[in-house]
């Protein structure tokens, strides 16, 4: 089978290609499935490359999600020619993941491909759009409803950001988008974005520790300084759902936001996810994304690329999704 293999050399760099390996060299798990998809994730780009902490062994099969058909299984869930999607459970981290024609893994970690979408779709969605429908479940949870105002995504350019700019203005949520990337003003249009402001507009860190409230709630893909600014132009009691880290791992914030106006800050986790939770945003996805914005966020590409593509996104140079098809 084919596979990006990443290797490490005694000098600690490390090199991607890909190689034919044989199938016995998978690592345990109950059920073998032929992989038909994957995508690039930030997460992606640093197994690729550095490995950023997240792998544990060389040589290493990176990809952090996947979706196809189950090849053979030893769990009475999963039966051969059954359709599954996978994200999370640090596949393509610790354990070898879907940037190959085939994976195995253990049968807790699928999940049953959600009536309504195709196996290319479930990727184009992928851990970005499981992420992204999770924060705006999270967001309703916490009362957030189209009245309340307009809703901030940052990064909206990204994986995560374009998935949950579609969701949101297709709830009736009218969405303002963050990103470097001015340029890209109509994509997040096509989106559904009301309205772009650019990173510089809200990077800044500010002494005033609240500013004028404007923000019925946040998605925030960007941490550090930004998500500090955006803690003090939050509305009363609303929150803000956190699911990446693309602008640094501090917090250089105070208390204030949360004593004075209540803020919620919410950590969105995609990783460790329970079973029933994952079904529901799943099939969250399949009702409240609309097909022809996906379609209009992907971008194709096959395994050859993914060297490429991981250095990319790490610099944050990839719109939208990239859909992988590992047998291109």
């Amino acid at each position: 089978m084919r596979a990006v293999i990443v290797e490490k050399a005694e000098d600690g760099s490390t090199s991607a290609a890909v190689k034919e390996i044989d199938e016995s060299r998978l690592p345990e798990g109950d059920v073998s499935v032929a992989v038909e998809y994957s995508t690039v994730n930030y997460k992606d780009g640093l197994c690729i490359g550095p490995g950023g902490g997240l792998v544990r062994t060389y040589p290493h099969v990176p990809g952090i999600d996947f979706a196809g058909t189950v090849a053979a299984s030893d769990d009475s869930r999963y039966a051969p020619g059954q359709k599954v999607v996978l994200t999370g459970w640090r596949v393509g981290e610790a354990h070898w993941g879907g940037y190959a024609e085939k994976a195995r893994v253990k049968a807790d970690w699928l999940v049953p491909l959600p009536e309504g979408l195709s196996t290319r779709q479930a990727m184009a969605v992928g851990t970005a759009g499981f992420t992204a429908m999770l924060a705006v479940i999270a967001l309703e949870a916490h009362g957030l409803t189209p009245d309340k105002g307009e809703v901030l995504v940052t990064g909206a350019t990204g994986g995560v950001g374009s998935v949950a700019t579609a969701i949101l203005a297709n709830l009736g949520y009218e969405v303002v988008g963050v990103t470097g990337r001015p340029e890209q003003s109509q994509y997040l249009a096509a989106l559904g974005a009301s309205r772009l402001i650019t990173r510089d507009e809200i990077a800044e860190t500010v002494k005033r520790p609240l500013e004028k409230e404007t923000w019925a709630a946040c998605i925030d893909a960007v941490g550090g300084t930004m998500l500090a600014r955006v803690l003090g132009q939050m509305k009363y009691g609303c929150s803000v759902a956190s699911v990446g880290l693309a602008g640094g791992t501090q917090l250089p914030a105070t208390v204030i936001p949360f004593l004075l106006r209540g803020v919620n800050l919410l950590g969105i986790d995609s990783v460790m996810q329970p079973y029933e939770n994952r079904v529901a945003a799943w099939n969250r996805v399949v009702t409240d994304l609309p097909m022809e914005k996906l379609e209009g966020m992907i971008v194709e590409a096959g395994l050859e690329d993914l060297p490429r593509l991981g250095a990319e996104i790490l610099k944050g140079q990839v719109r939208g999704r990239v859909v992988v098809d590992v047998n291109a």
